[in-house]
């Protein structure tokens, strides 16, 4: 059945776009939705003028869809599911799992059948497509991990312990340069007291020879005849 597509549809065709499908989809589907008309003579004249409003409107969601796709490359999906020792999960993560994970996250409602191909059915990071209107299929990272061994817990915990190593590492340093700071002073005081006592030495040394000459005087000075 040809039909005039009011609006952009999926795998359809965009606005204004004259198009044959199912006559089911057509009566049953697009048409009681508001989503396209019979392809009449009537209908085809107002065609033209149809695909450039759907034009304009086209420009600016496709705005719209760039910011939405960049939320989607920025995210990361996390799903917590059984699986057997081969990585091999106990049921599979869909298409209607990412969807809703997507709207409680990000707050966007998009259709499951524009979500991937397939199930995800083992452990693992993925890069899923979205195919969003306007030719744009950002990629949403999803990340399938064993029940009980969240990576997002582990990696905090791994930060924790770094920093507590980082931590230690900065305490010893630091006690390493007191101790170095208490034996630089432990080994000018040494010095200093050595100094005192090579003075002390030298001083006494010095005071030898004078006591020496002044004894020698003194002896001398006894040694002298009295006078007759």
């Amino acid at each position: 059945m040809k039909i005039i597509l009011l609006q952009d549809v999926y795998k359809q065709g965009v606005a204004g776009e004259v198009v044959n499908v199912a006559p089911g989809f057509a009566r049953n589907y697009l048409i009681p939705r508001g989503m396209a008309v019979k392809a009449t003579p009537g209908a085809m004249r107002k065609a033209e003028n149809l695909r450039k409003q759907a034009d304009v409107r086209r420009a600016e969601r496709g705005k719209e869809f760039d910011v939405i796709a960049d939320k989607i490359r920025e995210s990361k999906l996390y799903f917590g599911v059984k699986a057997g020792e081969t990585g091999k999960l106990y049921g599979s993560v869909t298409p209607a799992d990412i969807a809703d994970q997507l709207k409680e996250e990000i707050g966007l409602d998009i259709d499951r059948r524009r979500i991937g191909d397939h199930p995800l059915r083992e452990l693992g990071e993925f890069s899923v497509p979205v195919r969003l209107e306007a030719g744009l299929a950002p990629l949403i990272r999803v990340v399938v991990y064993r029940e009980g061994h969240d990576p997002r817990l582990e990696a905090e915990a791994e930060a924790e312990e770094a920093a507590a190593e980082v931590e230690d590492i900065a305490v010893t340093e630091a006690e390493m340069v007191e101790a170095a700071v208490e034996d630089k002073g432990s080994a000018v005081t040494e010095a200093e007291e050595v100094a005192a006592e090579d003075i002390i030495v030298a001083e006494s040394e010095a005071k030898e020879p004078a006591a020496e000459d002044e004894k020698g005087v003194a002896d001398e000075t006894s040694e002298e005849p009295e006078a007759e």
